[in-house]
């Protein structure tokens, strides 16, 4: 079996998020680091390939993303992954859900992988939907939200997360996997596994390189665009209730909470 991860490079967590208001992108040029979300995909392949009731021949990354993506795939196969490629291209720009769905299939079209995984959302643009995007570009089943799979001969049992509860799927392999974070516990990269990471193989492709039309990726070929963004509205300062006295504060905080029915 063959198991290609979806990865992605996103803004560290620490970093305040903005938008560039001439290019209406999200400003990608502070600190980056692997989206967390595919850490647990990551990990969910590890654990296939170290459970044995399937034999797992390879684990390979994938990304999408700009020249400073490939740090991404370097945490990747720090995790576990075999090798890594990195689709890159000035002509993949701007490229909306849609397009980056597209451009990724064409990728998986040359590995011909027998499963698909990738987190649950990316911590920047939190759409949940490139999983299915890619599926429907390589005619194979979907599921979201999953937080247990098992390998049953040609078939994959998934236990996912609905609004109700959950529901136990049973699909046919191929397919494209997207994890929720329950699933389980990354790991951490030990020393060795991070200095070897660096000889592992990765290939760097272009758009021309897979097969990708022009056309349909980058902003020209995204079916979505940004026509304006606003700051969201500033809010009110809070209201401060000093505990001089007990009594009088407690008076206050309940006639607060009565004026706004916050009451029962």
């Amino acid at each position: 079996m063959k198991i290609c991860v979806l990865v992605k490079e996103v803004p560290d967590a620490a970093v305040e998020k903005r938008i560039d208001p001439g290019t209406k992108r999200l400003d990608r040029s502070g600190e980056k680091n692997l989206n967390p979300f595919d850490t647990h995909a990551i990990e969910a392949a590890m654990q296939l390939k170290e459970g044995g009731a399937v034999s797992v021949d390879e684990i390979v990354a994938v990304t999408m993303g700009p020249e400073s993506a490939f740090r991404a795939l370097h945490k990747a196969v720090s995790l576990g992954a075999d090798r890594s490629i990195h689709l890159t291209d000035d002509a993949l720009a701007g490229s909306d859900v849609a397009a980056t769905g597209y451009a990724l299939a064409k990728v998986l079209e040359q590995e011909g992988p027998d499963l698909v995984l990738l987190g649950q959302q990316s911590d920047d643009g939190e759409c949940y939907t490139i999983g299915a995007v890619v599926a429907d570009h390589l005619k194979m089943p979907s599921l979201t939200q999953v937080i247990k799979m098992d390998v049953e001969g040609d078939k994959l049992r998934c236990e996912r997360q609905a609004e109700y509860g959950y529901d136990t799927v049973e699909v046919s392999l191929p397919a494209v996997i997207s994890v929720g974070d329950a699933i389980n516990e990354p790991r951490y990269p030990s020393l060795k596994a991070i200095m070897g990471a660096k000889k592992k193989p990765l290939d760097t492709k272009a758009a021309g390189d897979v097969g990708i039309d022009a056309g349909k990726v980058g902003e020209s070929g995204s079916r979505t665009a940004v026509l304006a963004i606003n700051p969201p509205p500033a809010k009110d300062a809070g209201e401060i209730i000093e505990d001089e006295d007990t009594n009088e504060t407690v008076e206050k905080i309940v006639n607060w909470l009565e004026e706004r029915k916050l009451l029962a």
